[in-house]
């Protein structure tokens, strides 16, 4: 998962975009980076780390121009290394580009070895490189139609942002599967992920990018198109559960509301009689947790504290620093645990291993009984458009059943919410807008083979 942002028509375009983009820092934590144009050429910074760290005043002032795009990233598949950051910049026969990237092409790994078989020399493992090649091949007489021609060959999820020296192009995949919204700040237009970036530089939000759609911004104002064949809509379910931060409006709906609602659907379905509190896993649980407290009539009370100096766990890329970093971030309130039967509400159960941590600290911390409650149905397959399940046997859920489960995790009780209570929560509840592969197995795009080794079956490339 990434977060995009991009700027038009603004003599602080890098400084809005460094603003933009750490708004956007919950979608990615390993790098980040900067393409500013003046007009007449791009300039580009990229490091590894966090946007507060990698983009200060002297490196921002090298960045000039009005226009700028920016990227935050975590890599779900390929190497979390330097030359993987994005926005990509690279100079051809067309002129100078950049591209910044949110999603997965599942095809990535058959273009690029067909492009490497006519001669192309790649310079990172992104998949967004492919889209880069497929533009300056293309013998389209426009800009914008070698972006159609070169999309129209790739399939899986994209919301991506193209800028060149004189215009910024936005497209978004015919599925829907990851957020884009339109805003405007002053005379600027303004593009991100999510909404939360438009209000922290206090931009106007417009609207939200339709599926499919084109919308290019240059000197004569903006226009938009659809290019591509429609198709059912597939706007990724786990955004609403997990990956938006809760005060971002996404596919027309409050983050925040949506999770509260998974809440209350959850103690409908899951209740937990006896209780004595209600607790929340900090900080994506905390408005299921409120939820489930309203509905069930159980007291909410903050049994964990969250450290806001250690990163999101689910998206940390190795193991090991997964494992180690569940006591570096969580800790638990002995004093409102001690004596209680507590129910815990988490958002999501992928590996266990995390969950199992979490339920022994609670009851080291003097809790008698822990219900474990989880505001999405079990993950039981891999997620090939971005987000980091790469493989089926890392997820539990998909050989074990929800008692084995709640036996390794050392839960009292476990419970789920249904794919039903899912998509009533969402206002969808038979799920015709979302995709939900990852509880479903119902793949929308890509000759996909989820039930193979992780080395048959998931893409090779880093995606955005």
């Amino acid at each position: 998962m990434c977060g995009i942002f991009g700027i038009v028509g603004n003599p602080e375009a890098s400084n809005l975009t460094y603003l933009g983009l750490h708004a956007l820092q919950h979608r990615g934590q390993e790098s980040a980076g900067i393409v500013a144009s003046d007009g007449h050429s791009l300039r580009a910074h990229r490091e590894m780390g966090l946007v507060a760290d990698i983009f200060t005043a002297p490196v921002l002032d090298k960045l000039p121009g009005a226009s700028a795009i920016g990227h935050v990233r975590y890599s779900t598949a390929g190497g979390s290394q330097l030359k993987n950051a994005q926005p990509l910049s690279v100079e051809y026969a067309g002129g100078h580009l950049a591209v910044a990237h949110n999603g997965n092409l599942v095809n990535a790994q058959e273009l690029r070895t067909s492009l490497e078989s006519d001669g192309a020399i790649f310079q990172s493992d992104a998949d967004t490189e492919v889209i880069i090649h497929l533009i300056a091949r293309s013998k389209q007489p426009t800009f914008e139609k070698k972006v159609i021609e070169a999309l129209s060959k790739v399939q899986g999820a994209y919301s991506t942002l193209f800028l060149t020296d004189t215009k910024l192009v936005a497209v978004r995949d015919p599925f829907g599967f990851r957020p884009l919204v339109l805003g405007m700040l002053k005379n600027s237009w303004v593009l991100a992920s999510e909404t939360t970036a438009l209000d922290l530089i206090e931009a106007e939000f417009i609207r939200e990018l339709e599926a499919g759609e084109m919308v290019v911004i240059d000197e004569t104002g903006l226009h938009s198109s659809h290019p591509f064949p429609p198709t059912r809509l597939g706007r990724c379910i786990f955004e609403h559960v997990y990956f938006a931060k809760p005060d971002s409006v996404l596919f027309g709906t409050s983050v925040y509301e949506v999770r509260k609602e998974l809440g209350r659907q959850l103690a409908k379905e899951q209740p937990a009689p006896g209780a004595d509190l209600v607790i929340a896993v900090p900080d994506s649980g905390v408005p299921a947790a409120i939820g489930y407290a309203q509905q069930s009539g159980i007291p909410y009370d903050v049994g964990l504290i969250r450290s806001h100096y250690v990163g999101r766990t689910f998206i940390e890329p190795q193991q090991s620093i997964r494992h180690f970093g569940v006591k570096l971030k969580l800790s638990a309130v002995r004093q409102v645990l001690k004596g209680k039967r507590v129910v815990v509400v988490d958002d999501s159960i992928v590996r266990g291993t995390t969950s199992r941590k979490i339920v022994k600290m609670l009851k080291a911390a003097g809790a008698v009984e822990v219900h474990l409650r989880i505001s999405s149905p079990p993950t039981q397959w891999p997620c090939f458009y971005g987000i980091d399940t790469p493989s089926r046997q890392e997820l539990i859920a998909s050989s074990h059943s929800v008692d084995e489960i709640a036996r390794y995790v050392t839960a009292d009780s476990l419970g789920y919410i249904s794919l039903e209570g899912l998509g009533t929560a969402v206002g969808d509840r038979e799920r015709t807008t979302f995709c939900t592969a990852c509880f479903s197995g119902q793949y929308l795009t890509g000759n996909l083979n989820p039930g193979a080794s992780a080395a048959e079956s998931t893409p090779k490339l880093a995606s955005a």
